[in-house]
């Protein structure tokens, strides 16, 4: 009896981690996910543009460096100091050039998995209640239901930190009520 308990449990795991394969794998092949290198171009060799006003021409955004000490008048050049040795110089910012296409990138990729978030979520849903209509199998109804829940998490986790605090509350409330409906539907005295 222990061994049959054992096996079943083993099914159910396996139909709940095989479904939510299928599920991405599926999304995958008919919805490409956006790739980095489509948004920002990187090669070889970079060049750094020169300046503040050449970085925001190049869609970059220059940050200045707060320990840029001001110029003060000297009777030496700016960078020999007094023994006429070269002095390091401090740079007045950076330009971080990946600034425009890193923005795009991200805004592509929050669509992408809030798009992916909704056909996860409505897998689950689809898997759920077959596996609701499906109560006669034990094991195929558990393994459809817990993939569903499953799909729900994941889904979830993919866009949950693009996702604003509204829908957050909506979701876990949506995901709550489907929940507590689910236990009392299959395990109601």
């Amino acid at each position: 009896m222990a061994n049959k308990n054992l096996l079943k449990w083993a099914l159910i795991i396996g139909i709940v981690i095989v479904l939510n394969l299928f599920f991405y794998f599926a999304t995958k092949l008919v919805y490409d996910e956006p790739k980095y290198e489509n948004f920002c171009q990187t090669s070889q060799v970079n060049i750094q543009p020169e300046g503040q006003v050449a970085c925001v021409k190049a869609g970059g955004a220059w940050n200045a460096n707060p320990n840029e000490k001001v110029p003060v008048p000297a009777p030496v050049s700016p960078s020999v100091d007094i023994n006429g040795q070269a002095k390091p110089v401090i740079a007045s910012g950076y330009c971080d050039v990946y600034f425009t296409c890193q923005k795009n990138f991200n805004t592509a990729r929050d669509l992408y998995n809030r798009n992916v978030f909704l056909v996860l979520v409505g897998l689950g849903i689809i898997s759920i209640v077959i596996g609701l209509l499906l109560a006669a199998n034990v094991v195929i109804s558990t393994g459809l239901s817990y993939g569903g829940i499953l799909s729900f998490i994941i889904g979830t986790i993919r866009y949950w930190s693009a996702m604003d605090d509204y829908l957050r509350v909506i979701v876990l409330g949506l995901v709550l009520a489907i929940l507590i409906w689910l236990g009392w539907k299959k395990f109601k005295d």
